[in-house]
């Protein structure tokens, strides 16, 4: 005696429906990661534009102190940039 199985439509629609989700939100993950590794490399070089051209405007006033202090301001701007987006790339590939 054979045994016959009937597609039930309603149970195929709903697997069709979980997989189509299922594969939208692993392109939605990808897309989100892929966007904050941008935002973090745009802030990255942001930071970077402006505290060149903070150093560059104190060097232009030829006070030696003033170029000295712009300078180890920009080393701990860039250091605490270079900390934060580091933790931060490692949670967006998490």
């Amino acid at each position: 005696m054979t045994t016959q199985t009937k597609a039930n439509p309603i149970t195929d629609s709903i697997e069709t429906a979980n997989e189509r989700v299922s594969e939208f939100s692993g392109k939605a993950v990808e897309s989100g990661k892929k966007a904050g590794t941008m935002f973090l490399d745009s802030y990255e070089k942001t930071v970077d534009a402006v505290v060149d051209s903070y150093v560059k405007a104190a060097r232009t006033t030829n006070v030696e102190w003033i170029t000295h202090v712009a300078d180890a301001q920009a080393d701990f701007a860039r250091e605490v940039t270079k900390s934060y987006t580091s933790a931060a790339r490692s949670l967006v590939s998490i």
